[in-house]
């Protein structure tokens, strides 16, 4: 009897970044299948009203539905509500990734001068306490400057990509200067990554979409299923 595929959800708050992970899944974790839950309004309320813990809670709900479903992992694309995938991680007995970890320890691998750009105000706590939580595990001694990239969240919203990803390369160009390392705190952000490492940016550009997806090639298949 052949082996059973590991079977992972990729819970989503951006209605848009299913197909941008679909393709990563089969590339960079291509021994599993996932299955993609999209929830948007995850994501309006932690921008809207903060990190509630009835968000939380709902998150939570999501996070055991997969391992109910017969899941072997989840992966929480949206860095606003990371801490949530983590304290759902005690209720299942799946692993409970968050899609920008990995960019967190890399950022601190990478110099002591870090510069978190987001689109998102709700984004940048999060990333830059995951940063300091990596350089305190590390006993690294790091600045963590955090910046908002004005309109960018608009354009995207609007269906005007192109200026999204002008706006974040104009703003990295700036951050660049004065850092070692720069991360790009969402994933909606990744598309502007060619641009910028392809411009006049001569320090590491990091976003979350590809090592974060990487995760999942860890996951094995449980022999039981609920």
């Amino acid at each position: 009897m052949p082996a059973t595929r590991p079977r992972v959800c990729v819970l989503h708050t951006v209605a848009a970044l299913p197909p941008v992970f679909d393709p990563l899944v089969r590339e960079l974790a291509p021994g599993v299948d996932a299955y993609h839950v999209v929830d948007e309004s995850l994501l309006a309320d932690t921008v809207a009203l903060g990190p509630l813990p009835r968000t939380a809670a709902r998150l939570a709900t999501y996070v055991t539905a997969a391992r109910n479903a017969g899941a072997d992992a989840v992966l929480v694309t949206c860095s606003s509500v990371g801490p949530f995938a983590e304290a759902a991680r005690p209720l299942v007995d799946i692993p409970v990734f968050r899609v920008d970890e990995p960019m967190a320890e890399q950022a601190v691998a990478h110099g002591t001068r870090i510069a978190v750009l987001a689109t998102l105000d709700s984004t940048l706590r999060p990333t830059a306490d995951l940063v300091r939580r990596h350089a305190a595990t590390r006993r690294a001694d790091v600045t963590v400057t955090t910046a908002i990239c004005p309109g960018a969240h608009q354009a995207r919203l609007s269906g005007d990509t192109a200026r999204h990803d002008d706006l974040i390369a104009a703003e990295a160009h700036r951050l660049a200067a004065d850092h070692d390392v720069l991360v790009l705190a969402q994933a909606s952000m990744a598309a502007a990554v060619d641009r910028l490492t392809s411009g006049r940016i001569s320090v590491p550009v990091l976003s979350s979409s590809r090592t974060g997806t990487a995760q999942l090639a860890t996951v094995t298949a449980r022999e039981e299923r609920a």
